[in-house]
């Protein structure tokens, strides 16, 4: 990532902070596109230009087109398309604004009642063009154009409003900040999301003192995960991913690049570990040279395995979590941020 002024990310930051405290959130959505905007910035490995007929023809980089945007949005609301209660009461489906359910979790909640039980057999559908319609306009008329809305004025930092173009074009040194900050927007994006859902009055029988609101909302579903297990167990020859012993245990499945830093359940981003290894990696990123296996085992060896087996399961999308690694690594290297080794060893990232 090219170095961008000190000066400008002060100014990302102050708008960001501008946005959640000055902006109008009647509902949920601005959140999301945050949200999202940050998500898609990483999962980019670079800016294509747009196929002929897209009407791009000026330069390209910084360019997100409405229908990404569309289909992360699809992906945050998913989880919340399940029924939510931490009393008594009867679990409903958590209000995202402050009238009627969003359209969006009622689209969603019809097709988890058609049997969807994971996104890639939601977009398998014959009714996912529809969604991404109907999605798509809910965006348009919503938040895209009303994110940048402060005391009714638009203030346009992160991208122009042209409502004529199918892709939203981020202003210069936006996306160095969406990825340099990206931890920071996601966690203020899904706090005041929380927060958001819990001030709905409707919600509160059910929210009751909070609870594991947002575990349920965006957490990580351990129980989800031992999923991979016994594929990677077996792509890894019954070894520990870090120090290539035998698992005389079960062991535990890790998120390669760390939970804390991309909050996701992503197939390819998972090995199998020794639960002392993976205590002692925690939320730190793993060295040079078992990032180096991590690609060849799961990106290079065995990328079409890991998608057929894990595809009902998680999100399966290899260049995805590499986008994701390189940013990571990217980072670290930027904060000079050490490399966990083995036990309580740790290495310099060399650049």
């Amino acid at each position: 990532m090219k170095e961008v002024d000190a000066t400008k990310q002060v100014e990302f930051i102050a708008y960001l902070q501008r946005l959640l405290v000055e902006g109008d959130f009647v509902a949920t959505y601005k959140f999301a596109l945050l949200h999202a905007l940050a998500d898609i910035c990483i999962e980019k490995t670079h800016y294509t230009r747009p196929n002929a007929g897209s009407n791009i023809s000026h330069e390209t980089d910084g360019v997100i087109t409405i229908d990404e945007i569309v289909e992360k949005f699809i992906e945050l609301y998913w989880q919340h398309s399940l029924p939510f209660s931490a009393t008594d009461a009867e679990p409903f489906l958590l209000l995202q604004n402050s009238g009627k359910q969003s359209a969006l979790i009622n689209n969603l909640s019809a097709f988890r009642s058609q049997g969807i039980r994971n996104l890639s057999q939601l977009k398998a559908h014959s009714g996912w063009s529809k969604l991404c319609s109907e999605t798509r306009k809910t965006l348009k008329e919503g938040p895209l154009w009303r994110l940048q809305l402060l005391a009714g004025n638009a203030e346009c930092f992160y991208y122009p409003h042209d409502k004529s173009k199918k892709y939203i074009q981020l202003n210069p040194s936006i996306a160095f900040c969406f990825r340099r900050f990206h931890d920071l927007v996601v966690s203020l994006a899904r706090s005041h999301w929380t927060l958001k859902v819990c001030d709905f009055a409707s919600n509160q029988n059910v929210i009751g003192g909070q609870g594991n609101l947002s575990d349920f909302l965006f957490g990580c579903d351990r129980k989800a995960i031992t999923k991979a297990r016994p594929l990677l167990l077996q792509i890894q020859h019954g070894n520990c991913f870090y120090c290539q012993q035998p698992l005389k245990e079960q062991g535990e499945v890790d998120h390669f690049i760390p939970w804390a830093r991309y909050p996701s359940d992503l197939g390819h981003n998972f090995v199998l570990a020794h639960s002392k290894c993976n205590n002692a990696k925690r939320d730190h990123l793993a060295a040079e040279k078992h990032k180096e296996r991590w690609f060849e085992q799961n990106i290079i060896k065995h990328e079409k395995i890991i998608t057929s087996e894990l595809n009902n399961y998680f999100v399966c999308e290899s260049p995805r979590s590499e986008a994701i690694a390189t940013w990571a690594y990217q980072l670290a290297a930027q904060n000079s941020s050490p490399l966990w080794l083995k036990g309580k060893v740790f290495k310099a990232l060399l650049v």
